[in-house]
């Protein structure tokens, strides 16, 4: 059997780990070196944390003035606001300023101020952001308005090392994120798909699924990671930008397509809208969805996309 290379970085404030093979260790390495760099740069350019980034650039000009932006950056913007066009607002990049207001940029969140939580809302949504395809800018209507990709960044940062991947001709390879996003190149050197695990936040130990992935990608979102308790109540991390607030109901929300930036996105939008949601994620091309509800008893109970999962056998979604 083919021997495995593995690799990983830190970035994105989680660890990138990456598994290939078909080829001579040291191209694979090589490769593998070459991936996770790619990942590094997007940090670079992606992180709103950063005062050097291009996101921090855009975010510092653009209510005042049109910002340039290369190419390919522009273009997931411009995805990113298909996607909240997508999921009715349950998605949106311009989330950062009610991060903020919830002490979740940075922190592990505490109750707003009410008057930072309005002006928080006013200055939240993609029909503030002004994208124009001509020019290769974005705008801003107004002050206060500010990007973060942190629900779609990973996604795209590990398509982005996957096409170096890709690109090197191995046998295939196996890209991950933290327990966010899942990138599989081809299939393991005895020609199965890859197995992953989707295991469930609240219970250590425990399996939801898992999937069976080859050239697809499989993103996980859940509140857990940061998170406080109000009136008894634990509120996380993930913003239901519509309402400007903690969302509730769904434990877990996973998406498994062909593009990992779609999967990140919708895995988000999943966990917001909860089952309303698997009626049109059923209706996109090669995507699959999953929720993790709390039943009654207190048991997490599993809903997900309807119909006949094997439809999307051909990109490697099985069931266990």
């Amino acid at each position: 059997m083919e021997e495995l290379v593995t690799a990983a970085c830190s970035a994105m404030a989680t660890r990138f780990e990456i598994a290939l093979w078909g080829g001579a260790p040291a191209n694979l390495r090589g490769t593998a070196a070459e991936a996770l760099a790619e990942i590094e740069r997007l940090e670079a350019q992606l992180s709103a944390f950063r005062p050097d980034s291009d996101i921090a650039d855009i975010n510092a000009r653009a209510a005042r003035e049109p910002v340039v932006v290369e190419p390919r950056l522009f273009a997931l913007l411009q995805r990113a606001a298909e996607i909240t066009h997508e999921t009715g607002g349950a998605f949106d990049i311009t989330v950062g300023p009610l991060l903020r207001a919830w002490g979740f940029a940075g922190g592990s969140g505490a109750p707003p101020d009410p008057a930072a939580l309005a002006a928080a809302r006013a200055a939240t949504g993609m029909g503030l952001v002004m994208l124009d395809a001509d020019t290769w800018t974005v705008r801003f209507a107004r002050e206060g308005v500010a990007l973060d990709l942190g629900a779609i960044g990973k996604g795209y940062a590990i398509e982005r090392a996957a096409g170096v991947v890709r690109g090197a001709g191995v046998g295939g390879a196996l890209l991950h994120g933290g327990t966010s996003t899942v990138q599989a190149v081809g299939g393991r050197p005895d020609g199965t798909a890859w197995p992953v695990a989707i295991a469930d936040p609240a219970r250590a130990g425990e399996r939801i699924r898992v999937v069976q992935l080859r050239d697809s990608a499989l993103s996980v979102s859940a509140p857990h990671g940061k998170w406080f308790t109000q009136d008894g109540q634990m509120l996380g991390h993930v913003l239901d930008p519509r309402r400007g607030a903690p969302m509730r109901g769904a434990s877990l929300a996973a998406v498994m397509g062909v593009s990992a930036i779609d999967s990140d996105a919708l895995s988000t939008g999943l966990l917001v809208l909860g089952p309303s949601f698997l009626e049109r994620l059923r209706s996109l091309p090669g995507v699959a969805g999953l929720l993790v509800l709390e039943g009654p008893d207190g048991s997490p109970r599993v809903v997900e996309t309807p119909g006949p999962l094997d439809a999307f056998g051909a990109h490697g979604y099985t069931k266990t």
